[in-house]
């Protein structure tokens, strides 16, 4: 008997996948695109599972344990901003054909770009730092503006990167999307306590600026956030699909079992599912 393909056989596991009061379930897809699962609650977050660069610039170091086609039975997409392999044509194309009563919540500057695509006006919403929003009765979703690398809002005060903030089967969880770290970030971040902090590592320099691509937190600065706003576990993202613009993820674990031992943390496997496991599962 034939086995399921590799891709159908991961979206099988999320649709099976249950998770208890206190925990979540993260599936990891590259880059920083993320499913994340709890209380019957499907939420992907920068789903990039295409080849669409490949045909309009870098190459993928490696394929997408999904393809666009896969994706059935989501019920919310978390965009963090425009750039392509965050918002890709590839992807969300498929997704919103195949998952039409799941919103897709993007900045606002991404609007007109997402109607493009094909998607229906009516399952656009917009991120808006300004006031959290309740979702499916179950999730309370905060947005949390990013500096990609600097910060930038629209005539109306919508910010153009953002990350967000899920509160979901009583898990918090930070999705940080892509950012530098700026005044105020760290202390707003303290006060919300996430269990989970999901942070780019790959960094920004010089000349990859003079290239064109826009840079994040490194290695360093990624670990120094998770212990300054109190992440219970810090998972690293955001530093192995292009290969001129990546980071190794030992140097994270590296600096964090040097300088906080204590700090626990999580690289992913590609494809991988892991499940969060609060204290509050046990109470």
């Amino acid at each position: 008997m034939k086995s399921a393909r590799k891709g159908t056989a991961l979206i099988q596991e999320v649709r099976s996948t249950e998770v208890p009061y206190g925990t979540l379930a993260i599936w990891f897809l590259g880059q920083e695109s993320v499913i994340i699962k709890g209380d019957g609650i499907t939420v992907y977050i920068d789903p990039y599972v295409s080849d669409f660069l490949d045909r309009n610039g870098p190459v993928r170091s490696y394929p997408a344990p999904i393809i666009p086609e896969d994706i059935t039975g989501a019920d919310l997409c978390l965009i963090t901003h425009e750039h392509d392999d965050h918002m890709d044509e590839g992807t969300l194309t498929v997704f919103h054909a195949q998952n039409k009563e799941a919103p897709i919540i993007a900045p606002a500057c991404c609007r007109q770009e997402l109607l493009r695509m094909g998607v229906e006006g009516t399952s656009i919403l917009t991120a808006d730092a300004r006031e959290a929003r309740e979702l499916f009765s179950k999730l309370r979703l905060t947005v949390i503006p990013a500096a990609h690398e600097e910060l930038e809002q629209d005539e109306n005060g919508y910010e153009r990167s953002v990350g967000y903030v899920l509160e979901l089967n009583g898990v918090t969880l930070y999705h940080a999307g892509d950012t530098v770290i700026y005044p105020g970030l760290a202390e707003r971040l303290a006060e919300i306590a996430p269990d989970v902090a999901l942070l780019p590592i790959n960094g920004r320099d010089y000349f990859r600026r003079e290239k064109g691509i826009i840079g994040n937190m490194n290695y360093r600065e990624a670990a120094e956030l998770a212990v300054r706003i109190g992440a219970e576990t810090v998972i690293p993202l955001h530093y192995d699909v292009f290969a001129g613009n990546s980071e190794k993820p030992g140097y994270f674990v590296d600096y964090l079992y040097e300088h906080y031992p204590e700090q626990k943390c999580h690289v992913m496997a590609r494809g991988e599912r892991f499940v969060y496991v609060s204290a509050r599962a046990f109470v």
